[in-house]
């Protein structure tokens, strides 16, 4: 039998499969930030296609600096509620569950309807260039320093979107501390250069988090499925690791976990690569050992690895991004042994949009 299509759980939520679509940043919405009729389309055809579980694109979670792209999807009025509960309808009736991804932009932003400077811990641009298919920013800009009244409208901010999230059907929420963005911009020496509370030792650099998670845990409830997505990579950076290394992961996790944190969802170039500097293992790995928490992987899944990887984590539900994006019915490709092709980045150009990714399937597949 395969060890994919075993069922599963992820906190309350009952699955067929151990497959689910990563989030993807799709810039379709309305300026404004409310969902569209496209996006209602979009996230359905995963669930139609044989997909139990779908996490969002990044939402973003206040009227300030949290904002990355322009056409971002945002969670912070109730226009935005309304047009989520709308898609969260349509992938409900199509048979799926879904989560909501929170984040904020920080250092990352790329454009922001409500501010024109990124706010951030310290006065430190990303790494490389911005990404193109996100935006026509040529370089980043050096962000304005975050002070408490700022930090306390952040959390509020998270907390706000968390509890919409829940008033508008979502099964759960998932804080990206991924990436770049602003939660992982905590946890980075590069990014955090701070000399208060919030910086520091690996402890300052944790505290943030660990707060937002415990004040979404106490606003929505112990039954309300709440994960994060962490990786040392950014968008623009595939270097950068923590000094603490793996015990420092490990304790990480450990802290999130006794936080009530329901899952980790971990990010790497490829679930399997080597991402401490004095360990052998990957961020996956030191995952799977940490005892109450649950884990989904993430990183280059395929369907040549998808099998042996679903068998190294057993416990583990598999996240599926560029392949999914190629094949919305990719569980029912892989069951039925049809064919599954690589992703053409023309698909994603000039923008990451659903409708040139629309036009690029109506050009190429008729």
């Amino acid at each position: 039998m395969s060890e994919v299509f075993k069922q599963a759980k992820l906190g309350n939520i009952e699955l067929s499969n151990r497959l689910v679509v990563a989030p993807m940043t799709r810039i379709s919405a309305e300026h404004e930030g409310e969902p569209t009729d496209l996006m209602q389309d979009y996230y359905a055809r995963f669930a139609e296609g044989g997909f139990d579980l779908i996490i969002t694109e990044g939402v973003y979670v206040d009227r300030k600096a949290s904002q990355a792209y322009r056409y971002q999807p945002g969670l912070t009025d109730d226009e935005q509620q309304q047009g989520w509960k709308e898609v969260v309808q349509e992938v409900h009736q199509a048979g799926a569950a879904i989560i909501c991804q929170l984040t904020h932009s920080g250092a990352q932003m790329q454009y922001n309807r409500f501010c024109e400077h990124p706010k951030a811990l310290s006065e430190v641009v990303p790494k490389g260039k911005p990404v193109s298919m996100y935006g026509t920013l040529e370089n980043w800009v050096k962000p304005e320093v975050m002070d408490d009244l700022d930090l306390n409208h952040i959390m509020n901010g998270f907390v706000g979107a968390a509890k919409r999230a829940k008033a508008a059907g979502f099964d759960g929420v998932e804080l990206q501390a991924g990436e770049g963005y602003l939660l992982n911009q905590f946890l980075s020496t590069y990014f955090n250069q701070r000399k208060d509370q919030w910086g520091g030792n690996l402890d300052g650099r944790l505290r943030f988090l660990l707060m937002v998670v415990k004040a979404i845990r106490d606003a929505c409830g112990k039954d309300f499925v709440l994960g994060a997505r962490i990786s040392q990579i950014t968008a623009t950076d595939d270097d950068y690791q923590w000094p603490e290394g793996e015990d420092g992961f490990r304790y990480m996790l450990e802290q999130l976990r006794d936080a009530e944190l329901g899952y980790i969802h971990t990010h790497d170039t490829a679930v399997n690569r080597k991402g401490f500097i004095d360990s052998n293992k990957s961020l996956a790995e030191v995952a799977k050992e940490v005892e109450g928490l649950q884990l989904i992987i993430n990183g280059a899944i395929t369907e040549g690895n998808v099998e042996d990887l679903a068998a190294q984590y057993p416990d583990a539900l598999l996240s599926v991004g560029r392949k999914a994006l190629v094949h919305q019915d990719l569980p029912k490709r892989l069951k039925e042994g049809l064919d599954i092709y690589d992703l053409d980045p023309t698909m994603l150009e000039p923008k990451a949009t659903i409708q040139h990714e629309l036009n690029w399937r109506k050009i190429n597949l008729g």
